[in-house]
């Protein structure tokens, strides 16, 4: 087992306690200023996908210490929350940094540096560890798809539950808000590609890597 393996290995399973920790301070402050609505809180996409880091960074950590490489699912999985880092660090800094508050939050701020940490810092960091760290097992290119899984299922049910309540998660997911239907079509293509993207670019670094560094890449079966 190599010491990078091993740094490797504490790193994540730190990045993943932290991550966590964001949500955590999240949820307490909301629920100090008596505005923490669980139902809308956890339907967030950032919500999923910094709790999922946090459970991914802490099993790929623990896994990176005991053994030499990862295997094929822990690969994908990570190759999905790369996917889903990169889009939320661009979507919160371009349509959703300076979004005006729903209603049930007037008067009310999210905590800034938890904020930041899951939507600027975390990205980085998935992606520091995508591109440098050891024992990657390399993937065919229509792995990628894998990445488009879960957001579009979040899609459809946030679309099918805004319907149904009036509330979206997201100003971009609303029917009634200035765009229209037309406009959510669009956002959501438009996301959905540049996650199919991203996915694309992963797989691609983790192909470069098995050129650069063959002796710390595992054999694809």
């Amino acid at each position: 087992m190599s010491v990078a393996r091993r740094v490797t290995g504490v790193l994540r399973v730190l990045f993943g306690v932290v991550v966590f920790s964001m949500v955590v301070w999240q949820i307490a402050d909301r629920v100090v200023h008596n505005v923490f609505r669980p139902t809308e809180y956890f339907s967030y996409f950032t919500v999923h996908t910094c709790l999922g880091l946090a459970v991914l960074f802490v099993t790929a950590g623990i896994y990176s210490w005991r053994h030499a490489s990862d295997t094929r699912l822990l690969t994908i999985v990570r190759v999905c929350f790369f996917a889903y880092a990169i889009v939320m660090l661009v979507v919160y800094n371009v349509l959703l940094r300076d979004a005006a508050p729903a209603a049930a939050d007037a008067g009310y701020d999210w905590p800034v540096f938890p904020n930041e940490v899951e939507h600027v810092w975390a990205p980085i960091i998935v992606a520091i560890d995508w591109v440098f760290a050891p024992g990657r097992f390399p993937l065919r290119i229509r792995a990628m798809w894998w990445a488009l899984v879960y957001p579009l299922a979040w899609v459809a049910f946030s679309l099918v539950r805004g319907a149904i309540t009036g509330w979206w998660p997201y100003p971009f997911l609303d029917p009634n808000g200035p765009n229209g239907v037309v406009g959510v079509v669009i956002y959501v293509v438009g996301i959905a590609g540049f996650m199919a993207f991203n996915a694309f670019v992963a797989v691609f670094i983790g192909w470069l890597w098995t050129k650069i560094r063959p002796s710390q890449t595992r054999t694809a079966s």
